[in-house]
C-alpha cells in the first residue's frame, strides 16, 4: 500500500498560500479563511504547524473582522458565521482564543439561533462556535436540539431541513451538533449507523447519498457520524485507507477527491483528517464533532 508523503502535503499547502495572483487563488479569494482553517489544521495533524509565521496569521485573521463582531471570509469581504467559525478554529489552533472580544462577537453567532430557519449546517456552525468560546448557555438548546430531531428521516439519516433528503454531510452536521450539546440520545444509532456503512462503494471510498461516486471528503463527513455513534467498525477501514493514500499526488503532494484528479486544501485536509479518524500512524488525533484536533478541544473545553 503507498503510505503518507506528510511532508510533500505540509510543502503544498504552505505553496497554495504563496501563490497568491493564480488564477486559483483569485477566484477562491473569499473562502480564503476556509482555506487557512483546512490548511492549518492539516499541517498540525501531521505536526508541521510551527512552519508558519503564528503572528503573521493572527494578525490578517484579525484584519477580517467587522464590527458586528463577526469575520469575512478574507480582508474586505462581508462577515458570515461559517468564516467566523473558521477564524475561531484558527485562533484556537495557536491558543490564541483571548485575543477575541467575546462580547461583541455574541450577536454574530446567535443573530439567527432564535429564528431556527436556518439550515442544519448553520445550526452546527452556530453551536460549534458557541461551545469552543464557552457560550452554548447562551441560546435554548432545546429549541436548537428540537429543530435537529425535527430533520431527521425514516432512513435513520438527517436532512438539511425538516423534510430534506437525508445527505453524509447534514447527517455529520446534526449528529456533530447533538453530541456537543449532549442530545445523542435522539439518534437511532443502529439504523443511522446502517446508513453510513452502506456509504462505502467498492473502491473502498465513501460517498454522500446511494448511487453517488466516491469522494475523499466524506472520509470525513460519514467517518466522524459512525465514530460519535460508536458504529465505525461496520466499515471496511483497510479499504477506505487505500482510497485516501492513492488520492494524493506523490510527487507534488495535496490530496484529491478521487485518484487522478486535481488535488486542492479541501480535499488534503478532509483526506489527512479521515487518516486521523481512521489512527492512521503519524496523524494526531482528530475531534469528530468540533474538527480540531483532540489536544486542541481539550485544552479549549477542560484545560488539559
Amino acid at each position: 500500500m503507498v503510505e503518507l508523503v506528510a511532508e510533500k502535503h505540509a510543502q503544498y499547502i504552505i505553496s497554495v498560500e504563496k501563490k497568491k495572483d493564480t488564477f486559483e487563488s483569485v477566484v477562491m479569494e473569499h473562502l480564503r479563511m476556509n482555506g487557512a482553517y483546512w490548511g492549518l489544521t492539516t499541517l498540525d495533524l501531521l505536526g508541521k504547524l510551527q512552519v508558519v509565521d503564528q503572528d503573521e496569521v493572527i494578525s490578517w485573521v484579525m484584519e477580517c473582522q467587522h464590527e458586528s463582531g463577526g469575520f469575512g471570509g478574507n480582508v474586505g469581504h462581508d462577515p458570515h458565521i461559517l468564516y467566523t467559525l473558521s477564524a475561531v478554529q484558527v485562533l484556537a489552533l495557536f491558543d490564541k482564543l483571548h485575543v477575541l472580544d467575546i462580547a461583541k462577537m455574541l450577536w454574530e453567532c446567535k443573530m439567527k439561533m432564535d429564528l431556527f430557519q436556518e439550515t442544519c449546517g448553520e445550526k452546527l456552525i452556530q453551536v460549534c462556535c458557541l461551545s469552543l468560546l464557552h457560550q452554548l448557555d447562551k441560546i435554548d438548546v432545546e429549541k436548537a436540539v428540537n429543530y435537529i430531531v425535527r430533520c431527521k428521516n425514516l432512513d435513520g439519516g438527517f436532512g438539511c431541513t425538516p423534510g430534506g433528503e437525508s445527505h453524509a454531510g447534514q447527517v455529520f452536521c446534526c449528529v456533530g451538533a447533538l453530541a456537543i450539546m449532549g442530545s445523542l440520545h435522539h439518534v437511532d444509532k443502529d439504523l443511522l449507523g446502517w446508513w453510513l456503512c452502506e456509504r462505502q462503494v467498492k473502491s473502498g471510498g465513501l460517498n454522500g447519498r446511494p448511487e453517488k461516486l466516491p469522494d475523499v471528503c466524506y472520509s470525513w463527513w460519514v467517518l466522524s457520524s459512525l465514530i460519535m455513534i460508536d458504529r465505525v467498525h461496520w466499515i471496511d477501514k483497510e479499504k477506505l485507507i487505500k482510497f485516501i493514500l492513492d488520492c494524493q499526488d506523490l510527487e507534488k503532494g495535496g490530496i484529491s477527491d478521487r485518484p487522478d484528479d486535481a488535488v486542492d486544501v479541501f480535499h488534503t485536509y478532509f483526506g489527512v483528517a479521515g487518516l486521523s479518524l481512521l489512527q492512521y500512524p503519524g496523524v494526531k488525533a482528530v475531534d469528530p464533532a468540533y474538527a480540531l484536533p483532540v489536544d486542541v478541544v481539550n485544552k479549549i473545553l477542560i484545560g488539559w
